[in-house]
């Protein structure tokens, strides 16, 4: 799996497991809808940590506890496409 699959998946059941869309997910985060929509829908390939860590807040959970789950413990290590940008 790639970083950018294990990502998007995490949102998707971050989301699930709250019991609230994707939309209601980018609300509480204060996040545009669009952002996290063109992500998940392949529109755009990366996400900033930026965006990660309000989607956190919103959701209730630390940036560890969204990479502390098992989509990431078998993701691609290769780095020569990175879906996650620094700001």
């Amino acid at each position: 799996m790639t970083l950018q699959n294990a990502v998007k998946q995490r949102i998707i059941n971050l989301a699930s497991s709250k019991g609230i869309t994707i939309h209601k997910l980018s609300l509480r985060a204060g996040v545009p809808y669009s952002t996290v929509s063109s992500f998940l829908n392949g529109k755009c390939s990366s996400i900033t940590l930026t965006t990660l860590l309000h989607i956190c807040d919103g959701s209730g959970i630390s940036l560890k506890d969204f990479f502390d789950d098992d989509l990431f413990k078998n993701v691609n290590s290769s780095l020569n496409k990175s879906t996650v940008e620094m700001e």
